[in-house]
């Protein structure tokens, strides 16, 4: 019997091993610059931005292709009926009498044509100039989604380090709860205390119950979040390593402000884009001026008993004019130059934009440093008064009210300190970003 009860413990022991090796297998320990590399990895949206940029590359090189030349080969092979075939030019016979009946009933010709644009009112040079222009405001925008990308994984990291810190509060808070319990249902059954402080610290201990599964839940849906968002198999629980987390110096605001003009991605793409505008205009413009091609070609015929032309080759400059464009190209040249108008009122307001939210968050920053020293302070404050209510309760000097609350006050402040270090991270990551630095 007793041989039976080893194995069943064995059994069980190595069941809860098991289970905490698969735990552990489902950790992860990440460190921020780890998620941030992880999640650029995965984003979809920086891979739709740089399929996007393929697509500005791809045009391009279409537009600098226009300065290479055009061939075109053309061909026909035909079955003729019996046509009437009138030579201006009489054949004479070799014997000096009438040229003998033609009869022509099949034709085949092949023509090779190519030409290479000299002059083009200089559509072709500014087209290519405009289209490399929008390149780089393509490439330009797949930084400044980086950026965001950056920004939101530091965002989910620190929530998720806010959520595993709250849990594992809450957990120990429990754990005292119920130890408190197990205390007053010991000196209530000795008639050492009143069945009504027993029910307040009960009430108190199913309401860090509750606290905990609504934070466990949330737990689990932040680390949802963030698997989807680095790419991991769900189930994952990801460990934020949070030693890199520091207090950085703000520094001047006109420092931020300097930086945001310098370095921000999206006014630079917007520069860029006010360029090809700019060259877009010279472009449509250029529809006034006729083209100017080298030209050149072979001819090739056959048609039996009548004609053979062989190496017929041809070269010259070719000029075309489309006056349709005297009076078509001006509404195009409004079209392009109401785009740049656009452009550049969109610069106005991107300017004043980044100076906003490079002063938002330069103050949110200075307030986050600032809480942090306040919660400092409150968490000892707390800690303090926790200390002095518990004396006094010992020595019955306070309600078991006064002690609860004492001791949720001081849950309060210490989970308050811990996550406003994570806050004032967020803060800074807002800060660089805002001035344009985040990827530095």
């Amino acid at each position: 019997m007793k041989h039976r009860q080893y194995i069943k413990a064995g059994i069980f022991s190595l069941a809860i091993l098991s289970g905490l090796a698969a735990d552990a297998q489902n950790e992860k320990v990440l460190t921020l610059d780890q998620a941030i590399e992880m999640s650029i990895k995965n984003s979809g949206q920086l891979k739709l931005d740089n399929a996007k940029v393929d697509e500005a590359v791809g045009a391009a090189k279409e537009a600098w292709n226009n300065h290479l030349p055009d061939a075109k080969v053309t061909g026909a092979y035909m079955r003729l009926n019996n046509p009437t075939v009138d030579l201006k030019v009489k054949l004479g016979s070799g014997s000096g009498g009438s040229a003998p009946a033609i009869k022509v009933n099949e034709a085949a010709y092949g023509i090779l044509n190519a030409s290479l644009p000299v002059f083009s009112g200089l559509r072709i040079k500014y087209g290519t100039e405009s289209a490399k222009y929008l390149e780089q405001a393509a490439k330009l925008d797949v930084e400044n989604d980086k950026e965001e990308v950056i920004m939101n994984t530091a965002n989910a990291f620190s929530a998720l380090f806010k959520a595993r810190e709250y849990v594992g509060l809450v957990r120990e808070n429990l754990k005292q709860q119920q130890q408190r319990v197990t205390d007053f249902t010991n000196l209530e059954k000795n008639g050492l205390m009143a069945r009504n402080d027993l029910l307040k610290v009960q009430l108190q201990e199913s309401n860090v119950e509750l606290t905990l599964l609504e934070a466990e839940n949330d737990l689990q849906i932040t680390y949802t979040n963030v698997n989807l968002m680095l790419g991991l198999p769900q189930g994952t629980e990801v460990n934020p390593d949070t030693s890199g987390f520091h207090i950085a110096d703000p520094g001047a605001l006109i420092q931020w402000e300097e930086s945001a003009i310098k370095n921000r991605k999206d006014i630079a793409s917007l520069s860029f884009r006010e360029k090809a505008a700019n060259t877009a205009i010279k472009a449509t413009k250029g529809e006034y001026y006729p083209g100017i091609a080298i030209t050149g070609g072979v001819i090739a015929a056959d048609i039996p008993n009548l004609l053979t032309i062989n190496d017929a080759l041809n070269v010259g400059l070719g000029l075309s004019y489309n006056f349709g464009a005297i009076w078509k190209t001006g509404a195009k040249v409004q079209q392009a130059n109401a785009r740049l108008h656009e452009i550049q009122a969109n610069e106005g307001i991107l300017s004043d934009r980044v100076r906003l939210e490079v002063t938002q968050s330069y103050q949110n920053y200075i307030l986050s440093l600032k809480k942090i020293d306040v919660y400092n302070k409150a968490q000892a404050q707390a800690v303090e008064n926790y200390r002095i209510t518990k004396n006094k309760y010992d020595n019955s000097l306070v309600t078991t009210t006064d002690l609860l609350e004492a001791d949720v006050a001081q849950l309060q402040a210490q989970l308050a300190s811990l996550l406003s270090k994570a806050d004032a991270l967020v803060a800074y990551k807002k800060l660089q970003q805002t001035a344009g630095t985040l990827t530095k």
